[in-house]
């Protein structure tokens, strides 16, 4: 255990001026860090960093900015085993998952922006009147308040932070108080790499303490929020007093639909994977999966098999599968919701358990396959975010697409069948901001990330989240260098 400065204002770590924090490895339960929390004296503080360093960013060049985040993609890649092993502690990541998915991940997103720096994109300029001369500009908005979930840390701090610093704003992040630390290394390895001193600002604090404040502050221009749907919705109820922008990526219960012609070997590897990745705790992960009655039982049954091989121990092993939940109290509200759908009769196929082989202090809970559930039932409609899978039958292709867009989420779904229509059908008519066809879960830097309904708006990844964090503005230049124009005419005449 360690006492540890957990904010990051202006350049440098500071204590907060909040309650204690202890930061928790969730496989062991042990301290892994301590440090006072920040309130909103903190908040004040790395809002008026931010604000004093948003002209100097601003007003450099957009090569200038690009050169300085390459350089942070190569300070990042010098200490990627750092950040793969404090990830992994931390969020309770099996190694394996940090150094081949989430510090590699973050890393080729900084590469990314430090491209899309210089490609902010517009409208040509050209003559849309015969009298003018018309441009567009994109400026960037101020200071940017982001709130980052425990999940995925050092992804969800690189998603929230460089479209935002790319475009030329300033930021405050408040990463989760549960899994802070890679978001401090983050911004300290962007201050290394010669990123001014208040661009990029860490407050590790709680929702009540030091998120609220920061989402009303007058200064922040906009707010960048990923967690649960109802938080959100007091986010942009929040934001919405002040008028202030809001990007919202909020929580998701996603459909995994295998039509009768699918690789079924495929669809089952690809349902484990993508129900089981990060131990379920991602909003993106197969939970619903309608399969077609034909291929129903085969895919149950080798869903349970692979389960079964999954293998759950220390996150320091690099032959652990899956790790824990990120808390007991998390975990123990995955064990109830598993317990509700058991007592409503559906059949628990494989786990449902707290595992017996596990450090008892840690907070890992069993890979879970479900069948026989109500579609209107909690295990269906509701988010888990844990190792769960439902698997429910379906007959048709017109029932498999109603019952994926039977739910008030629309964050992501997959198709899987051989025939391109049957795909390319569920491609237009799932309501999901991303549809994956024969696969689950991959996502690269280059294309966007966001939802729909429930599961918000706005795009986190690509050159479309610069629409977030970007002003767009109109500049129309007379080329006539006459005085008395045509149209002056309809309001008044003079000679």
């Amino acid at each position: 255990m360690t006492q540890q400065d957990l904010q990051f204002i202006g350049g440098a770590r500071r204590s907060g001026s909040g309650a204690p924090l202890s930061i928790i490895a969730p496989a062991t339960g042990a301290v892994i860090a301590t440090g006072a929390g920040a309130d909103a004296t903190d908040v004040e503080a790395a809002v008026a960093a931010a604000r004093d360093a948003f002209p100097g960013w601003a007003g450099l060049t957009p090569g200038a900015r690009s050169d300085l985040m390459h350089e942070w993609a190569r300070v990042l890649r010098a200490r990627a085993a750092e950040f793969a092993a404090i990830e992994s502690v931390n969020a309770g990541k099996p190694i394996r998952l940090a150094t081949g998915f989430d510090v590699p991940g973050t890393i080729d997103n900084v590469a990314f922006f430090a491209g899309a720096a210089r490609q902010l994109e517009g409208k040509a300029a050209a003559e849309y009147s015969a009298d003018h001369t018309s441009a567009i500009r994109r400026e960037p908005l101020g200071v940017i308040g982001s709130i980052a979930p425990w999940n995925y840390p050092m992804q969800m701090a690189g998603w929230k932070i460089l479209p935002a610093v790319a475009a030329g704003n300033t930021v405050v992040l408040k990463p989760s108080e549960l899994t802070p630390l890679s978001s401090l290394l983050f911004a300290e390895a962007a201050v290394e790499a010669g990123l001014p001193q208040g661009v990029i600002n860490v407050l590790t604090g709680t929702g009540v303490e030091a998120g609220q404040p920061l989402v009303a502050h007058p200064a922040v221009a906009m707010v960048s929020f990923t967690g649960s749907t109802a938080v959100g919705r007091q986010v942009a109820a929040t934001a919405a007093g002040a008028v202030k922008r809001v990007h919202l990526e909020l929580g998701g219960k996603a459909p995994f639909v295998v039509f009768d012609d699918a690789d079924l070997e495929a669809a089952a590897r690809g349902a484990v994977a993508g129900a089981l990745i990060n131990a379920g705790q991602d909003c993106t992960a197969a939970t619903r999966a309608y399969v077609q009655r034909p291929l129903f039982e085969e895919f149950v049954g080798r869903v349970a098999d692979l389960m079964d091989r999954v293998t759950l121990g220390p996150v320091e092993d690099a032959e652990t599968d899956m790790g824990p939940l990120i808390s007991r109290d998390h975990r123990d509200k995955v064990s109830a919701m598993v317990e509700q759908a058991r007592g409503a009769g559906a059949k628990i196929v494989r786990g449902g358990r707290i595992p017996d082989h596990t450090p008892a202090a840690g907070s890992y809970y069993e890979p879970t396959l479900i069948t026989g559930a109500a579609q209107d039932s909690a295990i269906v409609q509701r988010e888990i975010f844990g190792p769960v899978l439902v698997a429910l039958p379906f007959d048709t292709d017109d029932e498999g697409i109603a019952l994926a867009n039977d739910t008030a989420y629309g964050l992501a779904a997959s198709a899987w069948s051989r025939s391109v229509f049957r795909t390319q059908r569920a491609a237009r008519e799932i309501r999901a901001g991303c549809v994956w066809i024969n696969d689950h879960i991959p996502i690269v830097s280059e294309m966007p990330h966001g939802g729909y309904q429930a599961s918000g708006f706005g795009k986190d990844m690509s050159a479309y989240s610069f629409e977030e964090y970007t002003n767009i503005k109109h500049v129309m230049s007379d080329i006539t260098a006459v005085a008395h124009k045509p149209w002056h005419d309809v309001v008044f005449r003079a000679e």
